[in-house]
């Protein structure tokens, strides 16, 4: 399975995307900061699941309708910093679909996630990404999950790691940087935490008008079972564990 995440930078990049797709013949497609008013209902062969309605600039997911079948797909509001409450609000920053893979004949979800920006916390953010990891194992409890996105978790990203490899689920960087805007602050901004599935890459493509470069997630269903309550019950153990705020 392949799937393409790209942050768009206020939608500037949003002309890329039908390139994207017929170059790199994705299975799913997450994006984030798109306009959502503006979306087509498709990119090539790829069909719009859903998007994010109460952001300026949202989060969608789109997949190919010859391959899976959308079963549900939600979106989610998750802890806000305070940029999100003073500055341009972010009421949604994950969105989640459930799909049955009509080749492998199972079910999975994928998620596109946009974290709080860099004036937050690093604890917000590992907040974030835990409560996201518990929604989507609501949305589709035992299966495989892939989430992907911008977790603009520039630094400390052992700690992170740490955190997330107790929680059950993979941390895997991209094999190049991922941010290029600001000197300081390049590196790996775009990630993919997964679990019950084994990734064979994370690929950084080629750069285009947004300040991130887009990465291609391909992976391979795993044979190990995934107990989500083992699994809710590990994150909420290494919520209470965590320590080593960052604020940049």
């Amino acid at each position: 399975m392949k799937v393409i995440s790209y942050n768009l930078r206020k939608n500037r990049a949003s002309g890329e995307l039908i390139a994207l797709a017929e170059n790199y013949d994705p299975d799913v497609l997450c994006l984030q900061e798109c306009d959502t008013l503006e979306l087509p209902a498709e990119i090539g062969l790829l069909h719009l699941a859903d998007s994010t309605v109460r952001n300026r600039l949202g989060l969608a997911i789109y997949y190919r309708k010859d391959r899976f079948t959308n079963e549900h797909t939600k979106t989610f509001a998750l802890k806000k910093s305070l940029h999100d409450r003073l500055l341009t609000p972010a009421h949604e920053r994950l969105i989640g679909t459930r799909l049955t893979d009509l080749v492998a004949d199972r079910e999975l979800v994928v998620a596109s996630f946009h974290a709080a920006p860099l004036t937050a916390r690093n604890s917000l953010r590992r907040n974030q990404i835990r409560t996201a990891h518990e929604e989507l194992h609501q949305l589709g409890p035992g299966l495989p999950t892939l989430m992907v996105g911008d977790y603009n978790y520039p630094i400390f990203k052992g700690h992170l790691g740490d955190q997330v490899t107790q929680s059950g689920y993979d941390l895997t960087l991209s094999d190049t940087r991922t941010y290029t805007r600001y000197k300081f602050f390049r590196g790996h901004f775009d990630l993919a935490t997964s679990i019950g599935l084994t990734i064979d890459s994370v690929e950084t493509l080629p750069i285009g008008t947004s300040d991130h470069l887009p990465i291609l997630v391909t992976s391979t269903y795993s044979d190990e079972p995934v107990n989500a309550t083992d699994v809710r019950s590990s994150l909420a153990e290494t919520e209470r564990a965590s320590g080593g705020d960052f604020t940049i």
